[in-house]
């Protein structure tokens, strides 16, 4: 439980990061910022994972999606929390 609690915490750390403008989603342009501080900045890899994580496919990332995704690839996830929260 309490890995479940820290990797929730983590996501939304990472979700407020780049939430710029507080709008409770993560556009495809924050997105790209996140990636780019990962050292990912390919438009093709961005829209890749915005197609991944964005499972109503609004065109943004909810909180509860970033977790869903956080799940379903908890060590990829520990790996971002690790260098965007550093």
């Amino acid at each position: 439980m309490a890995d479940d609690a820290e990797a929730k915490g983590g996501c939304e750390r990472i979700f407020k990061r780049f939430d710029y403008n507080g709008d409770g989603k993560i556009s495809l342009t924050e997105l790209a910022d996140a990636l780019k501080a990962l050292g990912s900045s390919s438009p093709v890899e961005v829209r890749q994972r915005m197609e991944e994580i964005d499972m109503d496919h609004d065109g943004f990332i909810s909180l509860d999606e970033l977790i869903a995704f956080q799940h379903a690839n908890p060590d990829l996830m520990k790996e971002v929390v690790r260098r965007l929260l550093k």
